[in-house]
């Protein structure tokens, strides 16, 4: 199995990542043996391998950005537009209040909350089906009364999308 090794000094234990390319990178703590490594990757071979097939069958559906700096300059005003239109619809619904709006590069999320009530969003939100942008959207702005994921939380996000479990796990499926 072909895969990229990377040590960083900010990982605290190992992780495996699977990429829509269908590439395998493993992320290391700093001075970590090749060993424990090649150990790890071998106990995780059978996910491993189920993660590369399924992408390698989604095929070029899930990479259309190649999330390079050039798609992100490119594509945030758009991705701005679309997000704030969807908070305007949304928050008619809510009526919260938040701070800023920022469209992100993120490598592994749709979005985020903060604790000042910023929202964070990533600007491939602008590939995604109408529905699905909505759900982000949606689940964004609940976190601004509940931020956590509790039965309450869900009962929030549920108010304006009842099919939340459909959405979230379509979203699931497709890999920022």
């Amino acid at each position: 199995m072909f895969y990229t090794l990377k040590q960083s000094a900010r990982a605290r234990r190992m992780r495996i990542t699977v990429r829509c390319d269908a590439s395998v990178v493993l992320t290391v703590p700093r001075f970590f043996s090749q060993n424990k490594s090649e150990k790890f990757l071998l106990e995780k071979t059978k996910w491993i391998l189920k993660k590369v097939a399924y992408f390698q069958k989604l095929g070029p559906v899930v990479r259309r950005s190649s999330g390079g700096v050039g798609d992100y300059k490119k594509l945030k005003q758009q991705a701005r537009a679309l997000v704030h239109q969807k908070i305007a619809e949304i928050n008619k619904f809510y009526n919260f209040s938040f701070n800023r709006v920022c469209i992100k590069n993120h490598k592994s999320r749709w979005g985020s909350c903060s604790k000042k009530g910023n929202l964070n969003f990533n600007y491939k939100i602008i590939h995604l089906p109408l529905e699905l942008a909505e759900y982000i959207v949606v689940h964004e702005l609940c976190h601004l009364k509940e931020l956590n994921h509790s039965a309450r939380f869900w009962a929030l996000v549920a108010k304006a999308a009842p099919d939340y479990k459909d959405r979230r796990k379509k979203l699931k499926a497709v890999f920022v």
